[in-house]
């Protein structure tokens, strides 16, 4: 998501609490989509965005909670956000610290929106606002790639890359030609068609290790295309093998996680959660497996689920030889 789409979000999240609460009969939602000019499908992400929505400490008590009838939708409880927002003092302060630490940023997209609310923000503090000592800020490596990057996007030159593979425990180069920024999730992306993989990837700003302006043009070619990420950063393809894992209740999180096609609860484990999820790297997926220690029986593919076991009894074979490994089991 860029960081406009993501500005327009916002704005819209904070309208529909009042929108809403205008209508206490409640309002269908194709005429609320209209009314938003979005699609009906990117309201009720809103929506559903909205309901986890609420007051510090996040109870059910305290979230903004909404009620759904046929294809009307209306807001049961507002959490406060229909009242004007109210600063305490070290609220203000707090605000002023970090509004300053944003401003010293490199590569800021948005500086006269931070620095008009900074000036706000000041002025609603008082004097208080004059007391705050002056932040010494230390920019990390990933905003230095960030800023690195815009200048690319900005000048329309190719990327080079130093770049950590997680799913494959190593550091690669390789030259880029950017297309876009992402933020999604809190985290930084770069969108970029790979001379090396001949695709368009997702790199993650946290992971390049070093980024270098070229002096050549970026040139992406016409099939390259921007991916739609409303429904999450990682979408896997179509044709991508199927793992079928039945997780404890231990490692149910992992539905919450990641994206899978299925869900079901089963007795085997108890209280477990079979699941269907796809990947073309079934080495992150023996690695999964792995990590939660026994909580996750692979069913299938045959070759991850040997793999898995494989890796268990060489890792038991350190300790004993006597007992069998419970990630064997189901492969």
């Amino acid at each position: 998501m860029t960081a406009t789409s993501t500005n327009e979000r916002m704005t819209r999240l904070l309208a529909l609490v009042p929108y809403l609460t205008a209508r206490p009969d409640g309002v269908p939602l194709t005429e609320a989509a209209r009314d938003f000019g979005v699609p009906e499908r990117q309201l009720r992400s809103d929506l559903d965005l909205l309901w986890m929505c609420g007051l510090p400490g996040y109870g059910p008590g305290d979230l903004i909670d909404l009620a759904f009838e046929g294809d009307r939708v209306r807001v049961t409880f507002t959490a406060g956000m229909v009242r004007p927002l109210r600063l305490t003092t070290d609220e203000a302060v707090a605000l002023v610290v970090a509004l300053r630490t944003l401003l010293e940023l490199p590569g800021l997209a948005e500086r006269d929106a931070v620095s008009r609310a900074l000036a706000k923000v000041s002025a609603a503090a008082g004097h208080a606002a004059d007391r705050v000592t002056p932040v010494v800020l230390s920019v990390d490596a990933r905003e230095q790639a960030l800023a690195v990057v815009r200048d690319g996007l900005e000048r329309r030159r190719a990327l080079h890359l130093h770049y950590y593979v997680p799913t494959r425990d190593e550091r690669t180069e390789r030259t880029v030609d950017p297309m876009r920024l992402l933020l999604v999730d809190g985290r930084w992306y770069l969108e970029a068609w790979c001379r090396r993989a001949e695709g368009v990837r997702l790199f993650r700003l946290d992971r390049v290790d070093g980024v270098e302006v070229l002096d050549e043009p970026a040139a992406p070619p016409p099939q390259a295309h921007g991916r739609d990420v409303e429904s999450g950063i990682y979408q896997p393809e179509p044709g991508s093998p199927v793992v079928r894992l039945r997780l404890a209740r231990a490692a149910r999180w992992v539905a919450e996680y990641y994206p899978v096609e299925d869900a079901r609860p089963v007795d085997d484990p108890p209280g477990g959660l079979a699941v269907v999820l796809r990947t073309a790297d079934l080495a992150w997926a023996r690695r999964l497996v792995a990590s939660l220690g026994g909580a996750a029986l692979v069913d299938e593919p045959a070759e991850l689920a040997a793999a898995v076991a494989a890796d268990a009894r060489a890792a038991l074979g350190r300790y004993t030889g006597d007992a069998q490994p419970a990630a064997s089991r189901g492969g």
